[in-house]
């Protein structure tokens, strides 16, 4: 594996982590809450789970949103890389197939991360803030 795609199947795995240990805790925060609330919400509460719904459209519609672009990207750069070693214009050597599928796997690391960048960077956040918070 070529170290550009180590670092990130690293930082891929490493996010992950954080991700892992940060959702329970953001969710366990946040159902203890909803709990504690009942039926009659205080406008913290009502505050509190308003901005759940908000966070949660914006990093996934960002995730999204980033995925496709890098796909894309992805896309076009596999394409001109394919057409390069192919077409009557190229030395007349063709591409390795390892080498090609060196380079889809790492344009599915690099659509991985920029899918799961917004996602942990609020999981984590959130994890941040609602630690520092009493639940009453």
């Amino acid at each position: 594996m070529p170290a550009r795609n180590h670092r990130t199947a690293t930082s891929l795995a490493v996010k992950a982590l954080e991700l892992s240990a940060a959702v329970p805790q953001v969710v366990a925060h946040r159902v203890t809450r909803m709990a504690l609330a009942g039926t009659k919400m205080s406008e913290r509460d009502r505050k509190e789970f308003k901005l759940m719904v908000a966070e949660k459209q914006s990093a996934f519609t960002q995730a999204f949103a980033d995925m496709g672009m890098q796909a894309m990207r992805a896309n076009q750069a596999m394409a001109t890389s394919w057409l390069r070693s192919a077409g009557p214009w190229s030395s007349g050597g063709r591409q390795a197939p390892t080498t090609m599928g060196v380079q889809l796997h790492g344009a599915m690391l690099d659509v991985l991360a920029k899918g799961m960048a917004p996602i942990h960077r609020k999981a984590v956040a959130n994890a941040k803030r609602l630690a520092k918070t009493k639940l009453r």
